[in-house]
């Protein structure tokens, strides 16, 4: 072996060592790496050929190559993880450290097989190989020629799809086999010397311990032909679900030709090392066919009752579109074959997918919060010198918004140090006090049927760990409990939307640039009339009407009429009431603290809130238009013109004459300037007090209105640590529905029924939760509750992406705290054909609904000994807002497909509520079907999402393949173990604690319903 330092081609050893571009490694994993005894650093390393790459670690930076040349690999005496490799060249040892005795083995006879003396070997022996070959395909195109036709193709085959294919594979008496083998498949275009991967699959043993079964599924577009060939690669795999230390095996080929012309059912091949000496093993490869393909001759015995497989790759049909690919990752696919009750076969697919959402929606999330409390505080700062009482509350929503925006930075900074391929958070970091906003264990369960009549039929269901803060615990309870104890007395039930409190704002600038306007002009009016110039003193009173009609037409806001009211209502019913605010001030509630007015005794405050008349504020502003008005008769007098009695009604004019008891009856030329002066002052003085007055009390109702739509959403909410945990909440809760969301558009953009319902009735999202109503899960339901409830707000949209990359087709958040909007973005191509009004942006709403019903042994105390109401209340509240969605659909879509059954199943939801019966789980069945019967979204839910939703959605499945694909019942509990032993759920069990079983036990198991419970040997305890 010759050690080489990284200074000639290192470029050309960097792309040699990539993964995506280095093709097979003979062997790669974690070893340990040095040159003395004490000093093994860990390292990744991979084999390719004879060159050993060391990197720092896995899909790191390469730190070393080792030449396998003239070596000696060896076992270190005592020591049975150790090898030791010595060169020729007299260069010291390198030491390796493997992590058990097993995978000291594998990388011995690794290693010694990269040596370049058996890679001559090798060389040789596929020479041999390419001549024989060769000369085969020479006689076999000589034969070929001599039997074509004249004016025929030349005895060229045509190129035919024979796919849709699927393919049983097993694996026998494969050398030193162990806990498991990953099976890779390619397949070989022999026309254009093309390989292409198609998917790299676990095995599961079969009833004989030396056989491995897996199975290969090539949908109906794939691009496979007669002439193809595909490669089977089997590797050692130390972690079947990480795949993170694999070693080759052997390979081997076979031609879909000889597959499909072959006599018996089945085809075998040897299984050979990469130097095609040494055969190592048997692969046997059967075509599985559906019901409208097989052979009526095909015996019995080759009928596969139920096969299991698992497949990590992509998946070519129309569900591999960019869209589907940007929102869903690391997918997980098992492959069944069930009987009907006709005696045929279908075929089922189940599909876990992880989604980039479960971080990209918190991130958005948290960002558009800090930009909201950042511009409240704004706001509010920018409302000047206020009253103790006001300036008090405006200290109780700063110190609330700093708070959050503090923490929210926090999280946001954490959550952008984590990887950008980050898609799941597992139920053991659930109360990870950075991962509070992201879904615990969020995934698209996905199943697709295939069977005589119908192909490609999709279900969905979304699962993720019940919205709920665990960080913050439940020692108090959840957000409903909290947020009914913690109401604000300041409260008054007066709430003012983000435009409101705009409008407010705005007024207040108007005001404040208008008033000076005024005054300024009046006073210069007064100056002006001691120049005795009629033209001048008309221009300044033009101006002078320009800007008071304009501080008029301000005023006459409703908003500033309706805030008045809140004002005074306010008081009264908080008039003996005091408040600590958070800058220690205490201040009694009463009139006379909302702006700088005198303070009004006891009794004057409440005569004054008990005889507040609501014209009250149109007579103020209309003082500012009389006073202007005397003003201009008055100017017409003093420049010796006509009275206007068509402009100023006989109240005006006597109101005109009693302001001006001091002016002559009648002007001439010769007035002095004193005498016009004098005239103007004390109608100028009336309508200076009128603004004066107009603008105390307009800036006092906008104070209002922006102080309390500052107030309504952070301190009248409750605690800043309430607001946290309700945001948190919200945010698992809005990732989950919009993957469901997405789905769902996905799968309807061909429908025109379903977009037209989405435009107009909005989109329904079922929540169904297995949590029981004791101990902690009684916090969980309550902060699940108040998460769906405030989902009611959120409202999608439907855009066209710049571009079909991953990134620009990721939804994207917009909006403030309770009118957020998810705009998802369509590829050109689909955001065409959509109709006008979903491409105009119109808004789809989201209806979300919440059933519970528990199913565990908690759920038994709680039935026997505790409060079940909770779970009552969520389940009649939930069926009454289904209920009026349905009716609303019907009204509007009355031919819509399904309705007509609605009743039904709307009657039988109402009759398992009525029931009472202990863990009925028919609510829930009879939720989810009116929700699949109306194109809704479902998501089911429990404490992680891992057990109790495992048990829920297989059976859901296989209840869709039994009421909707004629699965044969006696095949029903068949296939439920079947999913439960061998499916997806089980592949997230392991990924969630490391363990393949279900974390329960035999005598929780007892309490459970019958159709919940796992199949023996599939749970136990995960320590």
């Amino acid at each position: 072996m010759r050690r080489m330092k990284l200074r000639v081609n290192r470029s050309q050893l960097l792309f040699l060592s990539r993964e995506e571009t280095s093709g097979i490694f003979q062997k790669e994993g974690a070893l340990g790496v040095g040159r003395q005894e004490k000093g093994v650093t860990q390292r990744f390393c991979r084999l390719r050929g004879n060159i050993l790459f060391i990197l720092k670690k896995q899909g790191g930076e390469l730190e070393e190559v080792l030449l396998l040349e003239r070596c000696d690999v060896m076992k270190l005496p005592g020591d049975s993880t150790r090898l030791a490799v010595s060169f020729e060249s007299g260069d010291p040892p390198v030491l390796l450290q493997s992590s058990s005795s097993a995978e000291c083995v594998s990388w011995l006879v690794a290693l010694r097989d990269a040596n370049t003396e058996t890679l001559r070997r090798r060389i040789a022996h596929l020479g041999t190989l390419i001549n024989t070959q060769s000369s085969q395909h020479t006689q076999q195109h000589t034969h070929t020629a001599s039997h074509c036709t004249v004016g025929g193709t030349g005895g060229v085959e045509s190129a035919v799809k024979v796919s849709p294919l699927h393919l049983a594979v097993e694996c026998r008496a494969v050398v030193s086999v162990a806990a498991g083998l990953l099976v890779q498949v390619c397949v070989i275009d022999t026309h254009t010397h093309t390989v292409r991967k198609h998917c790299c699959s676990d095995t599961v043993k079969a009833p004989d311990e030396k056989v491995f079964v897996t199975s290969v599924c090539f949908r109906g577009d794939y691009p496979l032909y007669h002439h193809s060939r595909i490669r089977v690669t089997v590797y050692h795999a130390e972690e079947p679900t990480t795949h993170s230390t694999r070693s080759f095996l052997g390979f081997t080929s076979f031609s879909i030709r000889d597959l499909l012309r072959s006599k018996e059912p089945h085809i075998s091949v040897g299984l050979r090392t990469m130097d095609g000496v040494n055969e190592v093993g048997e692969v046997k490869v059967s075509r599985l066919q559906m019901e409208g393909e097989r052979d009526d001759k095909t015996p019995p015995e080759h009928k596969c009752p139920a096969l299991c497989v698992s497949l990590h790759g992509s998946v070519h049909d129309k569900e591999n579109s960019p869209m589907m690919r940007a929102v869903l990752c690391s997918q997980v696919c098992k492959v069944y074959r069930f009987q009907t009750e006709d005696q045929r076969w279908m075929l089922v697919r189940e599909q876990l997918s992880e989604t980039p959402l479960s971080f990209s929606l918190p991130k958005q999330l948290l960002s558009a919060l800090i930009r909201e409390h950042t511009n409240r505080v704004q706001e509010v700062k920018e409302l000047g010198d206020l009253s103790p009482h006001w300036d008090g509350l405006r200290h109780d929503v700063i110190n609330h918004c700093s708070y959050l925006i503090g923490c929210y930075h926090e999280t946001l900074t954490e959550l952008s140090k984590l990887s950008a391929t980050s898609c799941f958070k597992s139920s053991s970091s659930k109360s990870d006090r950075h991962l509070q906003f992201v879904p615990t264990n969020l995934h698209s369960q996905r199943m697709e049927v295939t069977d005589p009549d119908s192909t490609g039929v999709w279900y969905d269901v979304i699962t993720f760990g019940a919205p709920a803060d665990h960080h913050q615990a439940f020692k108090h309870g959840g957000l409903k409990r909290l947020l009914s104890k913690h109401t604000n007395h300041w409260d008054s039930s007066v709430s003012y939307s983000r435009d409101e409190s705009s409008r407010a704002r705005e007024l207040l600038t108007s005001v404040a640039q208008l008033q000076p306007l005024v005054f300024g002009l009046a006073e210069e009016l007064l100056s002006v009339s001691l120049e005795l110039n009629a033209a001048r003193l008309q221009q300044v009173l033009d101006s002078l009407t320009l800007q008071t009609e304009q501080f008029v037409h301000a005023l006459k806001d409703e908003l500033v009429k309706s805030a008045l009211l809140a004002i005074h209502n306010q008081c009264t019913a908080n008039l003996n009431s005091s408040h600590v605010h958070s800058n220690g001030l205490l201040c009694d509630n009463l009139p006379g603290n909302l702006e700088d007015q005198p303070s009004l005794g006891l009794q004057d405050a409440v005569r004054r809130d008990r005889e507040y008349d609501e014209e009250e504020w149109d007579r103020t502003w209309a003082n500012v238009a009389k006073s202007l008005n005397c003003i201009m008769a008055m100017v017409d007098r003093l420049q010796g013109r006509e009275d206007r009695p068509q402009e100023l009604t006989s109240a005006e004019q006597q109101e005109s004459a009693g302001d001006t008891n001091t002016a002559s009856p009648s002007s001439s030329s010769s007035s002095s300037a004193s005498s016009w002066q004098e005239q103007l002052l004390p109608l100028v003085v009336t309508l200076r007090d009128c603004v004066r007055e107009a603008v105390t009390k307009a800036r006092a109702a906008m104070t209002f209105v922006v102080l309390q739509g500052a107030v309504g959403p952070t301190v009248d909410q409750g605690p800043a640590q309430i607001v946290h945990r309700r945001h948190a909440v919200f945010s698992q809760a809005l990732s989950a529905v919009v993957c469901g969301f997405v789905l769902k558009l996905y799968e309807g953009l061909e429908d025109p029924d379903f977009l037209l319902q989405l435009h107009s009735v909005g989109v329904l999202a079922q929540f169904e939760s297995l949590l029981s109503t004791y101990g902690d899960e009684v916090g969980m339901l309550e902060d699940m509750e108040v998460g769906v409830a405030d989902l009611s707000e959120v409202a999608f949209t439907v855009t066209e992406a710049k571009t079909d990359q991953p990134d620009d087709l990721l939804p994207t958040l917009t909006g403030t705290w309770g009118s957020f909007v998810v705009e998802v973005p369509l590829t050109p191509e689909t955001f065409g054909p959509l109709p006008q009004q979903l491409k105009e942006g119109r808004l789809i709403r989201v209806h979300p609904v919440l059933f519970n019903i528990g199913i565990n042994q908690q759920q038994s105390l709680a039935e026997r000994f505790g409060d079940s109401s909770l779970q009552e209340r969520v389940n009649q509240q939930s069926c009454e807002r289904l209920k009026a969605y349905c009716n609303t659909l019907r009204d509007r879509l009355p031919d819509a497909a399904g309705i007509q059954s609605l009743s039904d199943l709307l009657s039988s939801l109402d009759r398992s509520l009525e029931a009472r019966k202990r863990k009925n789980v028919e609510v829930l069945w009879n939720a989810a079907m009116v929700c699949r019967n109306v194109n809704g979204i479902r998501l089911t839910s429990c404490k992680s999402a891992k057990d109790r939703t495992a048990m829920s959605v297989t059976l859901e499945q296989c209840v869709l393949l039994r009421e909707r694909h004629t699965l044969g019942q006696r095949h029903f509990s068949t296939a439920l173990d079947c999913m439960r032993r061998d499916g997806c759920r089980m592949e997230n069990v392991q990924k969630n604690v490391g363990s393949r079983k279900f974390a329960f036990s035999s005598v929780q198991l007892l309490t459970f319903p019958k159709l919940y419970r796992p199949p023996d040997g599939s749970y136990g305890s995960t320590h």
